[in-house]
């Protein structure tokens, strides 16, 4: 299985978000509407995840499929995946590693709602399939957020309508954003799922 390459990646990203930006906007949207919300800021949650796992795998994509009944399914596993994987990057953190085990448990959630595995196994899949990568994912996220802070900074510095240019590129990059994680989860998955093909 081939290693995630940087460039290629940060192009799909924007390809993917932009191709798919007005329904990705949406669903970021009427996620922030709701997440402040009890009980339904669960489901959507679970739902936001479904929508990027959607669209790693090509799939349409339905904003409001974040409000599906099915999203409540399995609520005690989600909640013990979010307590595992806070409690594990708080003891990380006490021995300085917590942002390489941030990283490695990154897609945990998207393994869960997409293999529906237990919440250890979410973060094995996970963990095991960003072994190796992990310098890679951090300069990805590290480089994608210099890029958004230099263009939004010069588009803002445009006379008259900078602001306008800077909000309209920080929408922009939502989507972007959105795509970013549903190429590097695409990748991710197709390594999970390699040695069964062997």
């Amino acid at each position: 299985m081939q290693k995630l390459n940087f460039k290629q990646t940060l192009v799909d990203a924007f390809n993917l978000g932009i191709a798919n930006i007005l329904n990705l906007l949406l669903t970021a949207l009427l996620w922030i509407i709701t997440v402040w919300i009890p009980y339904l800021n669960v489901g959507t949650t679970i739902g936001f995840f479904k929508i990027i796992v959607a669209l790693s795998k090509g799939e349409e994509i339905k904003p409001t499929s974040i409000f599906s009944k099915e999203n409540y399914k399995g609520l005690g596993d989600f909640f013990l995946l979010f307590g595992l994987q806070t409690a594990g990057i708080i003891a990380a953190a006490m021995l300085f590693v917590a942002p390489i085990v941030s990283l490695a448990w990154q897609f945990a959630f998207y393994f869960f709602v997409d293999k529906k595995v237990s919440p250890l196994k979410a973060l094995a899949l996970s963990y095991d399939t960003t072994c190796g990568e992990k310098w890679t994912l951090f300069f990805l996220y590290l480089v994608f957020g210099l890029i958004i802070s230099v263009v939004c900074s010069l588009l803002a510095l445009v006379p008259y309508i900078g602001g306008i240019l800077a909000f309209a590129a920080v929408i922009a990059c939502i989507a972007i954003v959105m795509g970013l994680e549903a190429v590097l989860y695409k990748h991710f998955s197709a390594k999970a799922e390699a040695p069964a093909a062997e």
